[in-house]
């Protein structure tokens, strides 16, 4: 392919992002293919001769897209959002005509101070205080290694990574029984192994009960071990329930404990200023860490990471062999010493294609309206005689369940909501997913895509109403 084929292929291939993203509702939202069907329509073996693009593009329409999920189809409900938008699309593909390699301020500086500056940029819009500084992550997972290793390193006193864990370092950690599993994850591949971990009781709100957790730390003191971190969730996974943030914290400082605070989804919330109260406390927090790839209208991979000390973070991640010294020093960032990929895309550049397309104003715009969205449905629920909330509303999840009139027994009201889940994900019309909350079965419906509108939730209670009323039927003409 020379470049007078690549331009022809990319206006082609252009034409078809921009009729994909305009007809995204006429696919199924949830790929209806089963196991394998994908793999078998590929060859066992690469082709030992080029093939033509027209050849390839043909395939990838013909085989791979059957398999794909739409993730930007506004009736995607299920999880939380890994949301684009059109200026993140334009950034990203520039991103990979230039194909930098950003580990050092000297690869690329540009890619280096632009990232400076939009993480002053977005610290700023939800409500960070001027002192933390940012780094762009591939992950909110990855980064809560980065926040656990650093606590890990400041508490040793930086001894751990040069001599290794003495045979028992009485190291604990803290996270509410509704924390994301990124949190044991991480425990597990720092070393300290998942024992160490203490998941601490939450409240009829799924929120973690601050005099739960001082007792799990004063038990923990006593017996002679070391509370390394708390991790607190703004927006858990499965209800997006709030920590409450000010309790922790001064539990926290009380007992000198590094606090790390978890808001990969909820953390875009803080654009609005009514619900800042999520961050009251803030200045108690070591790091923090929210996803603009999952709903800030920035495609995956891109997570805001911020650290109070950043000098603590770079001390454990830096390494200086001989080919990797450059003469700046310490007059610039060099990011490659911020986390654990020493490579590094240049990331920065559709978020500040977003933050500029959008503004603060376009932003806020979007997020009060899928807040209000959420609110909506959950007042449909509410109304329904045979569905009822199993959590509150915080944001922009609501969880629910169908429970008809009648039917009281734990277990039967589990397989109507998984059959209910199937049937709904079934139509290809809307795709929701599940959790479960004090043991009970519960579906989820996210509202958080770029372009979804109050016709697209219309649409899905309509649907939920239909196949619930289908499965009511069928309940009661056995009965």
């Amino acid at each position: 392919m020379d470049n007078n084929d690549f331009k022809k292929h990319a206006q082609d291939v252009l034409g078809w992002m921009a009729d994909y993203l305009k007809n995204v509702e006429s696919y199924p939202v949830k790929s209806p293919v089963k196991p394998k069907d994908i793999y078998n329509q590929i060859p066992a073996t690469a082709p030992a001769e080029g093939e033509s693009f027209e050849t390839i593009f043909y395939d990838f329409k013909k085989i791979i897209m059957p398999g794909i999920t739409h993730w930007n189809h506004p009736s995607f409900f299920a999880f939380f959002p890994a949301n684009n938008s059109y200026p993140s699309i334009l950034g990203e593909m520039i991103m990979a005509t230039l194909g930098a390699q950003c580990m050092v301020w000297e690869t690329s500086p540009a890619a280096t101070e632009l990232e400076e500056r939009v993480m002053e940029w977005l610290g700023s819009i939800i409500g960070l205080p001027s002192y933390f500084s940012g780094v762009i992550q591939d992950s909110a997972s990855s980064s809560t290694i980065c926040s656990l290793l650093t606590a890990r390193e400041k508490i040793s006193q930086y001894r751990i990574n040069i001599s290794g864990y003495p045979s028992d370092t009485g190291l604990t950690t803290y996270a509410s029984t509704e924390a994301h599993s990124s949190v044991e994850k991480g425990i597990k591949i720092i070393g300290l192994g998942k024992t160490s971990l203490r998941k601490i009781a939450v409240d009829r709100q799924f929120a973690m009960i601050p005099d739960a957790l001082e007792e799990a730390i004063s038990k923990d003191i006593e017996a002679g071990l070391k509370p390394l971190c708390v991790v607190a969730t703004l927006g858990t996974t499965s209800s997006t329930a709030i920590d409450p943030l000010k309790q922790i914290g001064e539990i926290c400082e009380k007992y000198n404990i590094w606090l790390h605070v978890d808001a990969a989804m909820a953390g875009t919330a803080l654009v609005l200023p009514e619900k800042r109260w999520m961050i009251e406390g803030i200045e108690k927090v070591d790091t923090f860490v929210f996803n603009p790839h999952k709903w800030m209208f920035t495609n995956y991979d891109c997570t805001a990471y911020f650290v109070k000390d950043k000098e603590a973070l770079i001390k454990t991640f830096e390494i200086l062999p001989e080919y990797l010294k450059t003469k700046e020093g310490s007059q610039v960032n060099n990011y490659r010493d911020w986390g654990i990929q020493l490579g590094r895309r240049f990331r920065a550049l559709k978020l500040w294609f977003v933050l500029r397309s959008f503004g603060l104003k376009g932003l806020q715009e979007k997020i009060r309206s899928h807040i209000e969205l959420a609110q909506y449905f959950a007042g449909l629920v509410k109304k329904s005689g045979d569905l009822e909330l199993l959590a509150p509303v915080p944001i922009n999840t609501v969880c629910f369940r169908y429970r008809p009139k009648g039917v009281d027994d734990p277990e039967t009201l589990d397989q109507l909501n998984m059959k209910l889940l199937e049937n709904l994900n079934m139509t290809g019309k809307v795709y929701l997913s599940h959790t479960r909350l004090n043991g009970i079965y519960t579906i989820r419906m996210c509202i958080g895509q770029t372009e979804v509108e109050k016709r697209h939730v219309d649409a899905a209670w309509e649907l939920i109403a239909t196949e619930a009323a289908k499965l009511k039927d069928l309940v009661f003409s056995c009965g």
